[in-house]
């Protein structure tokens, strides 16, 4: 069947060296996921919403159901931003017609995001609906461009299928459809291969650059919402400057030294090489360092206002810097860039600090910051 003349503008083939910047409707979209995914942090917090029944500082336990959620339902969100990553790089939404289908898109990540909080508890089926709507759109505009992408679509539809019926299905069932899903996305690659799948080197790294800053934002609206209906007065704005440095501290981490290397690193390969390094980097190693980060914003969130954080919080900001740190240690070992021992002992010391949080949650807060600034200092002079 023919598409439209509007819509249907197969692309000539560009080579994967010429320049591809982000566009506007991109930055918009991941405004969308961004909320999608810190949309998260309410399951997170249910881990430490139930009362505990051996006690505690907080007087809640931890239960693990939510964390189990977050990590099952951020695997399969993430998995398709890539895709849509991939895709604006390899159909730029140029054209009134993509653009209108990327809005479409952006939709189904708003209905996934309100679906959410309770996907395991009767919201199953809005989340499914909203990722079929993802997975169509996305094929729609990748079929344009790439006959190649006709082995990634029945993967797609599978794993939606799979979530699909997870909503109609009780525990422990819906777990096991839901980890199902996860694995055959994610293992997908290895059976679809990398050919084909020609990537412009500066899109990726400065469209992945460009939502860090985003998600790194998130920590910064956690500080006013920890902050609201209290007075500013010395203790509060001492635990807010603290949480703006830690985040300040996550992006020099991300950030620091050369912005230009890993872009460097990906043009000095053949195309299919190039494409295996942006799934190791730009995909697996991502995961821990947002995770980390929505993690972390959690954590601060909870400090701003309360001299002492329960356990949960305490831990959350604990491993959030740590998992950062070591998604960020992968990353570069990925492109080859270095700097990575130095960060895998400073998660380890991160992951340690949760009992400064539930004695004082500055002193968290402030061990953080002087453990990531010891760090990056000590990398500019060795």
């Amino acid at each position: 069947m023919r598409l439209p003349v509007w819509f249907a503008e197969r692309l000539q083939p560009t080579s994967p060296e010429a320049e591809l910047r982000v566009s506007t409707v991109e930055l918009f979209f991941d405004l969308v996921f961004v909320f999608t995914v810190t949309q998260l942090t309410t399951l997170i917090v249910g881990d430490f919403a139930h009362p505990a029944v051996t006690g505690g500082s907080d007087g809640h336990r931890f239960t693990g159901q939510g964390t189990v959620q977050t990590l099952l339902i951020f695997g399969v969100l993430w998995w398709m931003y890539s895709g849509y990553a991939w895709l604006t790089n390899t159909v730029p939404p140029h054209r009134p017609a993509r653009r209108i289908l990327i809005l479409l898109g952006m939709a189904g990540f708003l209905i996934m995001a309100l679906a959410i909080p309770s996907v395991f508890d009767g919201g199953g089926a809005a989340f499914a609906l909203g990722y079929l709507v993802i997975v169509l759109v996305h094929g729609a505009l990748y079929l344009q461009a790439s006959a190649a992408f006709t082995r990634v679509l029945p993967f797609n539809l599978a794993g939606t299928a799979l979530i699909f019926a997870a909503a109609f299905v009780d525990e422990p069932g819906n777990y096991v459809l839901w980890t199902a899903a996860l694995l055959l996305l994610w293992t997908s690659p290895y059976f679809i291969g990398q050919k084909g799948f020609p990537l412009h080197p500066a899109h990726i790294v400065e469209r992945h650059g460009l939502l860090v800053i985003i998600v790194l934002g998130e920590s910064i609206v956690a500080i006013g919402i920890g902050a609201s209906g209290d007075h500013p007065g010395a203790k509060l704005i001492v635990a807010a400057l603290l949480g703006l440095a830690l985040t300040a501290a996550m992006w020099w981490v991300y950030f620091g030294g050369d912005e230009e290397a890993p872009e460097r690193a990906l043009i000095g390969v053949d195309v299919v090489r190039r494409t295996r390094l942006i799934l190791g980097a730009y995909f697996y190693a991502h995961v821990p360092m947002l995770l980390g980060i929505v993690a972390t914003a959690a954590g601060i969130k909870k400090a701003i206002g309360h001299d002492h954080l329960g356990l949960g919080p305490a831990v959350a900001m604990a491993a959030g810097v740590a998992l950062f740190l070591i998604g960020d240690v992968w990353f570069r070992r990925v492109l080859g860039l270095g700097q990575g021992p130095l960060r895998l002992i400073a998660a380890l010391a991160a992951a340690a600090s949760f009992p400064l949080g539930m004695w004082w949650s500055a002193a968290q807060l402030a061990a953080l910051v002087a453990l990531l600034v010891a760090v990056l200092s000590l990398e500019r002079v060795l």
